[in-house]
């Protein structure tokens, strides 16, 4: 859905008392191979154009979104506490129960997850590229949900725009770095066309990872969305390095 006529944005199923979605490419004021809503600072990209996309987007917002500093790792903010800038944050995570709080994960192909309870209570966004996703970025941060949460009965969890598995060509560490831990995670690739290689669905992983976590108690929902193939929507690395990032959104709404 739309949110913007200025910021055209992309999201899932509506949830009461819970704003998400992922940016596109338009809306800004970048230029070249980063046009124009580039919204990543370490991109080789003009930091004015950078920080005037941030201020759209916070204008838009209505409050400044809490950015991190990813690493591709599964360390996750406490985004409940004081976050006085520009104090770095290296985190591939954030959660939060407060309502004055927008989270922000940036990406380029990994996946952006947005994790709520069924009634809005808690909310955590996720960074997931293979090897975050690998090492338990996604199980680290529902654990601290449920943890921040007892009391929630269901959950949810939307997979954002990211490289699908028709474009994301992985080496054999990587089929192994997943298989070895759990085996029934090789229905997720496929053979490439050249030898040694395959095609990962992270997505699909993503899902199947975020499902275990509490059987029949988490819907996942997929965008669907393809960041490689959709050079007019979205930025991305494999695509091409010179590129921008988009950000995907959350936050929970008054009530």
């Amino acid at each position: 859905m739309a949110h913007s006529k200025l910021i055209p944005t992309i999201s899932g199923p509506e949830q009461a008392g819970l704003l998400y979605f992922c940016t596109t490419r338009a809306g800004g004021v970048s230029q070249d191979e980063r046009t124009s809503l580039n919204l990543g600072l370490n991109t080789g990209d003009d930091p004015a154009r950078v920080q005037d996309n941030r201020q759209r987007l916070a204008t838009f917002l209505g409050s400044d979104p809490v950015w991190l500093a990813q690493v591709h790792g599964t360390d996750l903010l406490d985004a409940d506490q004081e976050i006085l800038p520009p104090a770095p944050r290296e985190f591939d995570a954030a959660i939060t129960t407060r309502r004055d709080r927008t989270l922000a994960i940036l990406t380029a192909d990994c996946l952006p997850v947005v994790i709520w309870d069924g009634q809005a209570q808690i909310l955590g966004v996720a960074h997931a590229g293979w090897r975050g996703l690998q090492a338990g970025v996604l199980e680290r941060t529902w654990q601290a949900m449920a943890t921040r949460c007892p009391q929630a009965q269901s959950w949810q969890a939307w997979i954002g725009p990211a490289i699908s598995q028709d474009y994301f060509e992985v080496g054999q560490e990587v089929f192994d770095a997943y298989v070895s831990k759990g085996p029934e995670l090789a229905s997720f690739f496929i053979p490439g066309q050249r030898p040694g290689k395959w095609q990962a669905d992270l997505p699909g992983i993503a899902r199947q990872r975020l499902e275990q976590l509490c059987p029949g108690k988490m819907t996942v929902h997929l965008s669907g969305l393809c960041t490689f193939k959709q050079d007019d929507l979205f930025y991305s690395y494999r695509r091409s390095p010179l590129t921008g990032r988009q950000a995907t959104i959350a936050r929970l709404n008054p009530v």
